[in-house]
C-alpha cells in the first residue's frame, strides 16, 4: 500500500511540473533595484503597469502590428487583436521575453518571419491559439517549454519541427485539422521531456506513431480512431492519463491485453463502440466507459489478478475508485462480484 501511495504522489508531482517547473523560472527575476537601469519607455498602444515593470499589456486594442518591445519585458500580452504577422524587428531588443500571448489574432505561417521566434533565446511559453496557422511554426527557440496551438487550421508538421525542442513539456494541438498523414515515425523525435500531448478534436483514424517516452498525459478525444496497435503503450511506459472519448473504438480494435498497463491511473473511453468491458490494470483508479454498447459486466475479465509479489501493494484489492457505465445497455443491480473485486470503489454510475 505504501508503495502505491508513493507511486501516485510521484505521478502527481511529476505531472505538476508540466505547469510549475517553468513558472518558477519565469518568476525568478532580478532584484527590484535592477530595474532602475532600464529604459521605462512604453509603447503608446499598450499599458505598462509601474508595479509590474516586466509586463506589457497590449490586448484588445485592435492592433494590426506588433509594437516595438522594450528590453525589460518578460511578459507580453497581445491577444485578441488583428495582428497578421510576426516580424523580427519588434523583438530586436526583447532578449528577456519568457511569455508571449498572441491568441485570437489573424496570424498565418506566411506572416511569421523566419528567425522572429527562434531569436528569443529565453522564451518559455508561446500562445498562438485561435489564429490562421496551417502548420506548426518553425523554427522555435530551444528554450520553449509550452506551445499552445489549439483552434488553428494545422494539418502539417514539417519534418524536424520538434527536433531541437528538448525542453518542451506541453504541446497543445487540439481542434485543428490533423490527419494520419501529418505524422512520420520521427515527427516527435527530440521531445525528450514532453509530458502532456493534446491532439483532441482532429481527424485522426489511427493512434499517432512513436510518441515521446516521457509522455504522461495523452488526450485524443473527438477523433475517429478505430483501433490501438498491439504493444502500443510499450513506447510510452509512463502514460498515466489517457483520454479517448468520442472515437470509434471497437472490441476488435483493442490490443489483446486491453488496457492492462500498470502506469495508467485514469482511463476515459466514453462514447465509443465497445460491447465488452476491456481488461484493465490493478493500478487503474478511474474508468469511464459510459455511452458504449456494453450489455453486461464480466467480472472474471474486468477484475485484474493480483500477483503474489504485489500482495503488499494491493492489500485491499485493485485500486479502482470510480467506474462509469451509464449510457450502455446494462441494467441494475450491480453484480456483487464487482463490488467484491473492487473494494475501494467509491462511485459506480450505471
Amino acid at each position: 500500500m505504501a508503495t502505491t501511495i508513493c507511486f501516485i504522489v510521484w505521478v502527481l508531482f511529476i505531472t505538476d511540473t508540466v505547469w510549475t517547473r517553468s513558472v518558477r523560472q519565469v518568476y525568478d527575476i532580478s532584484e527590484p533595484e535592477d530595474w532602475t537601469m532600464h529604459d521605462f519607455d512604453c509603447p503608446r498602444e499598450c499599458f505598462c503597469p509601474p508595479s509590474f515593470p516586466t509586463a506589457l499589456y497590449c490586448e484588445n486594442r485592435g492592433l494590426k502590428e506588433i509594437p516595438p518591445i522594450p528590453s525589460r519585458i518578460w511578459y507580453l500580452y497581445l491577444e485578441n487583436n488583428l495582428i497578421e504577422t510576426i516580424p523580427e524587428k519588434p523583438f530586436e531588443n526583447a532578449t528577456q521575453l519568457r511569455w508571449i500571448n498572441l491568441n485570437k489574432n489573424k496570424i498565418t505561417n506566411y506572416g511569421i518571419e523566419k528567425g522572429a521566434l527562434s531569436q528569443l533565446k529565453k522564451l518559455l511559453f508561446l500562445f498562438l491559439e485561435d489564429n490562421e496557422l496551417e502548420e506548426v511554426p518553425s523554427p522555435l527557440p530551444r528554450s520553449l517549454e509550452q506551445l499552445q496551438l489549439a483552434r488553428n487550421k494545422v494539418s502539417r508538421i514539417p519534418q524536424g519541427t520538434f527536433s531541437n525542442l528538448e525542453n518542451l513539456t506541453l504541446l497543445d494541438l487540439q481542434h485543428n485539422k490533423l490527419l494520419d498523414n501529418a505524422f512520420q515515425r520521427d515527427t516527435f523525435k527530440g521531445l525528450k521531456n514532453l509530458m502532456q500531448l493534446n491532439m483532441a478534436k482532429n481527424a485522426l483514424r489511427n493512434m499517432p506513431p512513436r510518441l515521446p517516452a516521457n509522455t504522461m498525459q495523452l488526450f485524443l478525444d473527438n477523433n475517429s480512431i478505430e483501433g490501438i496497435p498491439e504493444n502500443y503503450f510499450n513506447v510510452i511506459p509512463k502514460v498515466a492519463f489517457l483520454r479517448l472519448n468520442h472515437n470509434k473504438l471497437s472490441d476488435a480494435g483493442l490490443p489483446s491485453s486491453g488496457f492492462d498497463v500498470s502506469s495508467i491511473l485514469d482511463l476515459q473511453l466514453s462514447h465509443n463502440q465497445l460491447t465488452k468491458v476491456p481488461r484493465i490494470s490493478a493500478h487503474l483508479q478511474h474508468l469511464h466507459l459510459d455511452h458504449n454498447k456494453i450489455k453486461n459486466v464480466n467480472v472474471s475479465i474486468i477484475c485484474p489478478p493480483i500477483l503474489p509479489a504485489e500482495q503488499d501493494s494491493f492489500g485491499y484489492g485493485p485500486h479502482l475508485r470510480y467506474l462509469r457505465l451509464d449510457g450502455n445497455e446494462i441494467k441494475p443491480p450491480i453484480p456483487m462480484d464487482l463490488m467484491n473485486c473492487f473494494r475501494l470503489l467509491q462511485a459506480v454510475i450505471i
